[in-house]
Order: structure tokens, then sequence, then C-alpha cells
């Protein structure tokens, strides 16, 4: 009955970074060959370059990168199995490719079949399509391979288990979204059923630009059962073991963490996003704007999860319009957190700003004009904080306000990363309230009061816009659905509602170009999930 071991080998690499991505996969492998006799490491999709490479993979010098990689990985294993991925190029065209190492060489290579062209992904610009089952004797156990997308079409694990597989590895860089997890283990275990053949799934973990990796590797069995879940969000090592026997493959049970609660996963994946964004870009730290109200409230409360209290600043810089209970709560949330505050009025630098432009402005009445001005100098004061300290500005606008362009361009839109840029105001305070049931970081009456951009007096955001659980059924059937106008309508939401912010939503696509990129949690992210013209003759209700 042979039999061997099974690592979900889940990391973190770094995009550009093989020879720091291949020290974690030998640092791993030393480990596991110094404690079993016939381990199997499986690694995620594309862990030598990481994941997505995006145009890196178009630089003349990125084969020789690969290769030195593979060469590297192969002179570091002795007596294991190795699986990982990599770009490979073979008669000119260039593979998302899957190989096992042994005996100091890839003994064997699968070509990913299904290229995802969809949504964040854009294979098809970089990859060729690859068309044959690959299955290798390991401890004479007939294994099939497969990559990421190729789970989520019934062929190629069909075509593996006709090729002869007992067990199928497939490896996978999959971003995080809302429920992602569930889908992933409903969609393998119905495969795993459909083809009697167990499956291992492993993932990648960490964030890379707006995309974050959960991890939540898992195995399931030939019937479809959970066999075992790694963590989510977290470097691991999780161990299987597997037997064979009479040409039938089994996986062991072994221990399955459970699932987050799902407000804790996307509170996880804002942690996660801003702590490997700031990390692996090398800021010493960030500073933001902390008003007072609910966005920059859990900004503030991501952000000292993320990095810690010591390298997070929160600036208050009230103006006349803000109220003293705004004051109060950013100083007392700060204080909770441990985190560095300080306050600077931008009453001075608006009356020098109204000076310069007095004649400009002569004959013209005040309008959001002076409003757009205070943002703005909120935003020159944190962008000159950057500067001269070399921290990262971390923007506090939520989805809501990117979809309808409730922001200033050079004013609450400057900075360097938005850490609730997918994140709909509804969400916001669900996160906020989640949070607090941890530790109560924000104050109460942040959560409770009335949301206000506090630019002029008594000011709330319901003067301008729909109130925020219909807006945001509004926009996730519109941005996450593709529903028209009409569609959305006959929902049951008001004409006049939909087609105001479906026309808004429409007219801010300049805004949103030039916004910070920030963590994706939805399907349909602004950024690399929904790319629209922003010169357009599209009416609203198509």
């Amino acid at each position: 009955m042979p039999a061997f071991d099974i690592i979900m080998a889940q990391i973190n690499t770094l995009v550009g970074d093989f020879d720091g991505n291949v020290e974690q996969v030998l640092a791993l492998v030393r480990q596991t060959e110094a404690e079993q006799q016939r381990p199997v490491l499986v690694f995620p999709e594309l862990t030598l370059c990481g994941y997505p490479p995006e145009d890196l993979l178009l630089r003349p010098s990125i084969e020789g990168r690969v290769n030195a990689a593979l060469d590297a990985v192969c002179a570091g294993v002795d007596h294991a199995y190795v699986v990982l991925g990599y770009p490979r190029r073979r008669n000119g065209k260039l593979f998302n490719m899957a190989g096992v190492i042994h005996g100091g060489e890839v003994i064997a290579e699968y070509a990913k079949q299904c290229l995802p062209n969809y949504q964040v992904f854009d294979e098809k610009r970089y990859f060729e399509t690859g068309t044959e089952a690959c299955v290798v004797d390991i401890h004479g156990v007939p294994v099939g391979l497969s990559v990421c997308e190729d789970i989520w079409e019934p062929e190629p694990i069909a075509q593996a288990r006709a090729a002869g597989a007992a067990l199928l590895l497939n490896l996978n860089s999959s971003p995080f979204h809302r429920g992602k997890q569930q889908e992933r283990e409903a969609l393998v275990a119905g495969r795993a059923r459909d083809n009697a053949l167990p499956v291992v799934y492993v993932n990648q973990v960490g964030g890379q630009d707006e995309l974050v990796f959960d991890g939540g590797s898992f195995a399931v069995s030939a019937e479809g059962e959970l066999r075992a879940r790694a963590p989510a969000y977290l470097d691991s090592r999780e161990h299987l073991c597997v037997s064979f026997e009479a040409g039938r493959c089994e996986i062991e049970p072994a221990e399955i963490t459970a699932l987050l609660d799902p407000l804790e996963a996307v509170y996880q994946a804002l942690v996660v996003g801003v702590r490997d964004y700031v990390n692996k870009n090398g800021f010493p730290g960030v500073v933001l704007g902390l008003s007072g109200g609910i966005d920059s409230a859990l900004t503030l409360a991501v952000a000292a999860d993320a990095l810690g209290p010591a390298r997070v600043e929160a600036v208050m810089m009230p103006f006349r319009y803000t109220a003293q209970m705004s004051v109060e709560d950013a100083a007392e949330q700060s204080a909770r957190l441990g985190v560095a505050h300080k306050v600077i009025s931008i009453e001075p630098i608006y009356e020098a700003f109204l000076a310069s432009l007095a004649e400009e402005f002569e004959g013209l009445a005040v309008d959001t004009t002076e409003e757009n001005m205070q943002a703005r100098c909120r935003g020159v004061l944190l962008m000159s904080i950057s500067n001269k300290k070399g921290s990262l500005v971390l923007t506090t606008g939520n989805k809501s306000e990117m979809a309808v362009g409730y922001s200033t361009l050079y004013g609450d839109m400057a900075g360097g990363f938005d850490v609730l840029k997918d994140v709909p105001k509804t969400l916001v305070y669900a996160l906020a309230e989640h949070r607090n049931r941890h530790n109560p970081v924000i104050p109460e009456r942040v959560i409770t009061r009335p949301p206000s951009a506090e630019l002029r007096p008594d000011q709330k955001d319901q003067d301008s816009l729909p109130d925020y659980e219909v807006l945001d059924r509004i926009l996730e059937l519109y941005i996450e659905d593709d529903m028209s106008a009409e569609d959305i309508i006959a929902q049951g939401l008001g004409r006049a509602d939909v087609e105001r912010a479906v026309r808004l939503v429409d007219l801010n696509e300049y805004k949103r170009r030039q916004a910070p990129i920030g963590v994706r949690i939805t399907r349909r992210g602004f950024g690399r999930a929904r790319r629209y013209p922003i010169t357009s003759g599209w009416k609203i209700g198509h």
C-alpha cells in the first residue's frame, strides 16, 4: 500500500522576487525533509514569480530568471517531491506551468488549460493555452496536476481522470471576495464526486496591490467530503496522509480549521491588504486624516491592527464647521488604539487660499468650490507629512462614495492606498460594530451619529445622497450584477433614486481613474475588476 505525506504549503510570495520566493520554498523543503521520509510539498500557482506578475511576463529577462530559480530549487531538494508553479516558455510560447521537482530535476510539467480573462484576471494577454493532461508517478501513485481555473471547468479534471490519475493536485492563486471560500469548496467537492477523484487545493496568502489572497487551502475525498482545511490569511504548512490501494487513493481526515465569520473574513482581508502593501513597498508607517467620522475611524482601526500602533499617525484637521464631538471622538479613538495623534487646524491655510483666489472668485457665489477647498487643504497637509516622514497616506473613502463621486480630487482622494475603496457604506458600519465586539476601540457615537462630511453648517450625507441602505442596494445591482436602470427599478427601487445613482456612477469614472488603489473584497471592485471608458455615449437605461 504505497503512501506518502502531502504538505499544503500555503505561502505569501512577492511578485518579481525570485530569490526571496525560492528561499521560502527551500526553507519549507529543508524543514519537511528533516521530519519526513516521503513528503510531497505542494505550493501555489506561479510561486516562483508571484501572482499576478502582469507585464513583468513581457520582459525579455523573465525566462532567464525563471530558469535560474528552477535550478536553485532543483539543487536544494533532496528526497522530497516539490510541486510548484512558474511561467515557462516552450517553443516560443509562454505557459502558466506547474512542475514536479524530484531528484535534482523537473520530472514533469503541466500547462494550465483554462486561462481566466474576466474581473481581475487577464491571463490570455500573456499565456498560451495548454492542451494535455499530466499524470506523474509519485511513490507509485498516479497523480494529476491542474492549475487554479482548471478546477472551475469540468474538462481538465475529467481529462486527468481519463489519463489514469488517482489523485489531483490543484495549484492556486485565488483572490478573496466575500463568500469565496464556500464557493471554492462546493465547486471542488462537486468536481471530486463527478470524477471519483480526491483533490488537494493549495492557495496562496497575502496582499498584492488591490488583491488579497486568503489561503484556506483544503482537501476533499473522492466522495467530495472535506478532509482538511488550512487557516485563512496565514502562512501555513498543513500535513495530509495519503494511502493508495487497489487503484484507489484516500486522504485521511486531518485538521479542519473553522471558517471565519463573514464579517471577520472581510476585516482580515482589509488588515492583510494594508499590512502587505505597506511592508512589501517598504513604507515605515502610515498617516491618515481622522475626522471623527465612521470611515476614518474604521480605517484607523484596520491600520493599527495591520501595522501596530507605533507605525500609525492620525491627524485631526478641524475647521469652523467641525463639531466638537468630532474633535473629542478622534482624540478618544487615537488614545484607545495607542496611535500618535496630532491636531492641525486648516483655518489659516484655507484663508490663505481664499486670499490668493480673491480676484479669480470676485463676483461669483459661494458653492461647492469652497467645500472642496477644505478637503484640498487637508490633502496638502497629509501629503506634506508623507513627503517629510516617508509614511504612506491612507485615504478613507468608501465604495458608495467612490461610486457616485462623493469625494474631492486632490483632497480626500489624495493618498496612496484607500483601505475602504471596495467597502460599501452599510458594510462600513457593520465592520465597525464587528471590530468593537472584540475591543471597543471606536467611540460609540461615531457609529450612531448621522454621517457628515462637515464641509458646511449642519451638513448630512443624506442631503446629497439617497439613504445608504437604498444607495448600496442600487450600486450592488448596477455594479456587481450589471443590471440596467430599468431592471433595478423593477426590483422595487424608486426611479428617481435609481436614475440619479446610475448617472452619477457613469459620470464619475474619471474620478475613480485618479483614485488610489484599495483592497478588493467584492466581485466587482473599482480597478482591475471594472474597466469602463471615461468618454462615452452610454445611456443610463442600458
